[in-house]
């Protein structure tokens, strides 16, 4: 297989990464926001993931002759770690899904802020005693402590977000305060997608008036147009959700260290340690995330269907 062996070709798979997993949240956030199922989008997600990892393992998994193949890893007796890859893949599976909710709950850069934090926090701790303490702890439980504190100013910050929202809300006159009272139920729903055009992403069509960002009116309208309904619920859901998603993320990278690495010797003597294992983590991504998608929707593909179909009408409609 092939394997980046310079620090130079390191950094770059690093700030790849970074970029990626920087712009992946605000997609999601924008299509829940604009009314998108989030069962629909994770399982878009899940099923290109899976796509990716096959098409990854099947060629730089395949290139070279120093390691073993992905191929040639099928058939070896590496039981132990390909069920820890594919826990992994599970407890990530969990967070993604957690983290969809959280940010309609929270939003997008406070959860951002909290599960990452949390990760570092738990990851690190857990993949340093791993790894045999191999790492200086008074240069890196400093940092991890850094992260701590930025858990605290985030639950901080979301409880601000969540009063100052408040006061908004109660700033409105009369009528929209009936508006908010109502807002999300289904009367309300169909008096606004008759009378405002107000339809979500799911129906191929959005409102045509945008409210000023930050304003009551903003978030009335944003609540009639996303998927997920947040008004009246209590703010510590959120944050229950959040804190959630960061532990779930936290396991991940522990379980992979555990499926590469074998610290606990779960491997006979002479059979390899797991190097590709993409393949497997996302095959248990992808299982866990229709599992979910179809216990939370009923008949969930034949609503994914529709789903694509109005998106392709929406689209031929616009042209």
């Amino acid at each position: 297989m092939y394997l980046v062996e310079s620090k130079g070709g390191a950094i770059v798979c690093m700030l790849f990464s970074l970029f990626f997993l920087g712009t992946w949240p605000a997609i999601m956030t924008l299509l829940e926001r604009r009314g998108r199922l989030p069962q629909h989008t994770y399982l878009d997600y899940s099923i290109t993931n899976l796509l990716a990892a096959v098409i990854i393992a099947l060629t730089f998994g395949e290139i070279g002759n120093g390691r073993p193949n992905f191929t040639t890893q099928l058939s070896q007796d590496n039981w132990p770690s390909i069920m820890f890859a594919m826990a992994g893949g599970v407890v990530l599976s969990l967070g993604n899904l957690s983290t969809q909710y959280a940010w309609a709950f929270v939003g997008l850069s406070v959860t951002e802020v909290i599960t990452s934090s949390i990760t570092v926090v738990i990851g690190t701790t857990l993949n340093y005693f791993l790894d045999d303490k191999i790492n200086r702890a008074e240069i890196l439980f400093p940092g991890v402590g850094c992260f701590l504190i930025a858990v605290c100013l985030g639950s901080a910050v979301h409880s601000s977000n969540a009063a100052d929202n408040r006061a908004k809300l109660k700033s409105l006159t009369s009528d929209n305060k009936n508006v908010t009272a109502t807002v999300g139920s289904s009367a309300y729903s169909n008096e606004a997608s008759q009378n405002k055009g107000v339809k979500d992403l799911e129906n191929g069509s959005s409102t045509p008036e945008k409210a000023k960002a930050g304003t009551a009116d903003f978030l009335v309208d944003l609540e009639n147009r996303r998927s997920i309904k947040v008004f009246g619920r209590n703010t510590s859901i959120g944050l229950s959700i959040t804190f959630f998603a960061g532990v779930c993320f936290s396991l991940f990278s522990p379980a992979f260290n555990l499926a590469t690495n074998d610290q606990w010797h779960t491997l006979e003597k002479g059979v390899p340690k797991l190097i590709l294992m993409t393949g497997m983590v996302e095959a248990g991504h992808f299982w866990l995330a229709c599992s979910v998608d179809l216990g939370m929707v009923s008949s969930s593909w034949e609503a994914k269907l529709r789903d694509m179909q109005q998106q392709m009408l929406f689209r031929h409609s616009r042209l």
